[in-house]
């Protein structure tokens, strides 16, 4: 089983590894694409304005311009350490025991804009890119993933559960992958996709599926998996999960 997690716009600093080097990530076969995206993104912070403007930044966050200007020359950690924030919280990477951390290095893969994917255990530097932004003369984020990054998760022998969202989705879908939907029940039945808490209970779910000893192959192992760790799961189809909270 693999399990796609999707990135954060957050990031932790530092790190003790050597600058970033794309022959050491999976899927070697995406590095040129990597590279004009990387390229793209250290020139790009040339010009502070153009940055904050392709980016999304405000005056506050002019230190992520930074990040991307050390982009080759700055020290990297593993993936699963450098995303931060509400997912990774419920993930909860450090608690984990050493043989579990082992699991998540053969199981867990993170999407991202700037790599396509990574595995959790690739040394990666800090950054800023979201799937979303466009940079200077070249096409969309999206565009330049299709569709060479279907291409290689396509060709993963292994049963897939994709918890990415939004545009980090469509950056390169995976064929026959399961998917999960967050949604929140009130008392008179009604129900509406959540958005914060989503974050949170796909960071349970993928912590669940690297702790668990069983063999999941496929969506009813998956959801058999979650329910006996106490969370409402429905098989809504054959390649989609509902998590239903209350």
């Amino acid at each position: 089983m693999r399990v796609i997690l999707p990135p954060s716009e957050t990031k932790s600093d530092g790190g003790k590894g050597a600058p970033l080097d794309l022959d050491t990530l999976v899927f070697p076969e995406l590095n040129p694409i990597r590279k004009q995206i990387g390229e793209a993104l250290v020139a790009l912070a040339a010009d502070l304005d153009a940055s904050c403007k392709a980016l999304g930044l405000g005056r506050t966050q002019l230190a992520e311009v930074d990040r991307n200007a050390e982009l080759w020359i700055s020290l990297t950690r593993p993936a699963i350490e450098r995303y931060t924030g509400v997912l990774y919280d419920a993930f909860d990477y450090a608690s984990m025991t050493r043989a579990t951390k082992a699991k998540v290095a053969g199981r867990v893969m993170i999407g991202s804009a700037l790599f396509g994917v990574v595995g959790a255990g690739d040394l990666i530097p800090a950054y800023r890119l979201s799937g979303g932004s466009k940079l200077p003369g070249m096409r969309t984020i999206a565009a330049t993933w299709k569709p060479e990054l279907s291409h290689s998760l396509d060709a993963v022998d292994d049963f897939v559960v994709d918890l990415r969202s939004g545009v980090y989705h469509q950056l390169g879908p995976v064929r026959g992958a399961v998917t999960a939907t967050v949604v929140t029940e009130q008392p008179d039945g009604s129900r509406s996709v959540v958005s914060h808490f989503n974050k949170h209970h796909k960071g349970l779910i993928a912590r669940e599926l690297v702790r668990t000893r069983r063999t999941v192959r496929d969506i009813n192992a998956l959801a058999a998996v979650l329910s006996d760790a106490g969370q409402r799961i429905e098989i809504d189809g054959p390649d989609r999960i509902v998590v239903v909270t209350d």
